[in-house]
C-alpha cells in the first residue's frame, strides 16, 4: 500500500514577494537561475553572477518565475 501525504509540499515563496538574490546559473532558455530556500526561480534578463532584487510573478509546483526590479 502506498502512503499518501496529507500535507503535500508547498513552495517556500509566494507571488508578489520580493527578494535580493544572486543569479547562480543560466537555464536552457537563457533565463538566470537562483534558488530561494532551495526552490528554483527563473529570472529573465539576468546572467550568472548578477546580484539583483526580484519580485516573484508566478509560482509552480517545482519552480517559480520572477522579474528583475530596478
Amino acid at each position: 500500500m502506498f502512503r499518501v501525504d496529507q500535507n503535500p509540499k508547498t513552495a517556500p515563496i509566494e507571488e508578489g514577494e520580493e527578494y535580493d538574490v544572486k543569479i547562480e546559473d543560466v537555464g536552457k532558455e537563457g533565463d538566470g537561475i537562483t534558488r530561494i530556500e532551495g526552490f528554483v526561480v527563473f529570472v529573465p534578463d539576468t546572467k550568472a553572477g548578477d546580484e539583483v532584487k526580484v519580485k516573484i510573478t508566478s509560482v509552480r509546483r517545482r519552480f517559480a518565475f520572477a522579474e528583475k526590479i530596478e
